[in-house]
């Protein structure tokens, strides 16, 4: 099972993929843990992405990619994978898709988890006050004017892949606003066909 999950900063995409991993038994490739595991494994792609990252510089698409057909290729992952956290552009999308067909691979489904962008904003301000109320550090990603800047770019560039997929026909929303386990329920619901001829996994 090969599946994307999209949707903006605080939409619950971490914790849906671990659930997805438990219970299907495929491995969640977030971009950032492959891009830290390539440069501590210092492949000739993880070099170069940490020459990049130590200059300051976004590491470019076709490091990244390479960096997931290296993970794609591990054993791990032959029973499928949850991307999470790319792609994150047209241009990543188009680059996943021939990475796929060069190895005769499809996705399952991309799942968009849709959210209300004045409630996530409201949660996070929540989460902030109780942080700071509790004496604790706020992360610097968590204050509201950081999500404002990370939703902001998530429009413009993430954003336009919910068309792209959704031409394709491999789109399917789920409302990621809902309690967390009826999340679950909902991606369950949606990924029961494709799973039909999967061997069941303990729980």
């Amino acid at each position: 099972m090969r599946l994307i999950l999209l949707g903006p900063p605080g939409a619950g995409k971490g914790t849906q993929a671990q659930r997805l991993v438990s219970k299907h038994g495929i491995v969640q490739l977030s971009t950032g843990d492959m891009l830290r595991a390539a440069v501590k494994a210092g492949s000739p792609v993880g070099l170069r992405a940490k020459a990049i990252m130590e200059r300051g510089e976004l590491v470019p698409d076709e490091v990244v990619v390479a960096i997931i057909a290296d993970r794609i290729g591990q054993a791990d992952a032959k029973s499928g994978f949850v991307l999470d956290g790319f792609p994150r552009t047209g241009p990543q999308a188009e680059a996943l898709d021939k990475l796929l067909a060069e190895r005769g691979l499809q996705l399952d489904a991309v799942i968009e988890l849709k959210v209300d962008e004045g409630i996530l904003l409201k949660r996070i301000e929540t989460r902030v006050a109780e942080t700071a109320a509790r004496g604790e550090t706020v992360r610097a990603d968590d204050k509201p004017e950081v999500l404002k800047g990370r939703l902001d770019t998530y429009r413009t560039q993430t954003a336009p892949l919910i068309d792209y997929y959704g031409k394709k026909g491999t789109l399917k929303s789920v409302d990621g606003m809902a309690p967390i386990d009826e999340v679950t329920a909902a991606l369950d619901r949606i990924l029961s066909p494709a799973g039909a001829g999967s061997p069941k996994g303990g729980g």
